[in-house]
């Protein structure tokens, strides 16, 4: 079963950019979606993107489309996830989770496999 790391956060000014890394393995088969998610402080956990580690095709929440881009390295063991022009409504925690099969969304409850998370905090 693929193992999510998650890694890359930190604290940046308003408008800076950050890339996130999702460090994916422990499978045999690249049959998995890998998507990444937030939780805002006292908000419910909202998935922000996810791709297929074997199509091409990216999905994104309408919310952060134009901002960040998901992307994964040639081996297929690291998934990323660029966001530019930060602003403070994006301070989280973000994860990196991974289900068998197809992207069909971005609901949490439907991805099984997740890491302990990478804090992104924007100051203004």
């Amino acid at each position: 079963q693929v193992q999510p790391v998650e890694s890359g956060g930190g604290s940046v000014q308003a408008g800076g950019s950050l890339r996130l890394s999702c460090a994916v393995n422990g499978y045999t088969y690249s049959n998995y979606c890998v998507g990444w998610f937030r939780r805002p402080p006292g908000k419910e956990r909202e998935g922000v993107a996810a791709l297929h580690l074997a199509r091409p095709n990216a999905y994104y929440a309408d919310s952060v489309k134009g901002r960040f881009t998901i992307s994964q390295d040639n081996a297929k063991t690291a998934v990323y996830l660029q966001i530019g022009n930060l602003k403070p409504g994006d301070t989280a925690m973000y994860y990196c989770a991974a289900h068998l099969g197809r992207c069909l969304h971005l609901q949490p409850s439907g991805f099984l496999y997740w890491g302990q998370g990478t804090q992104v905090t924007v100051s203004s």
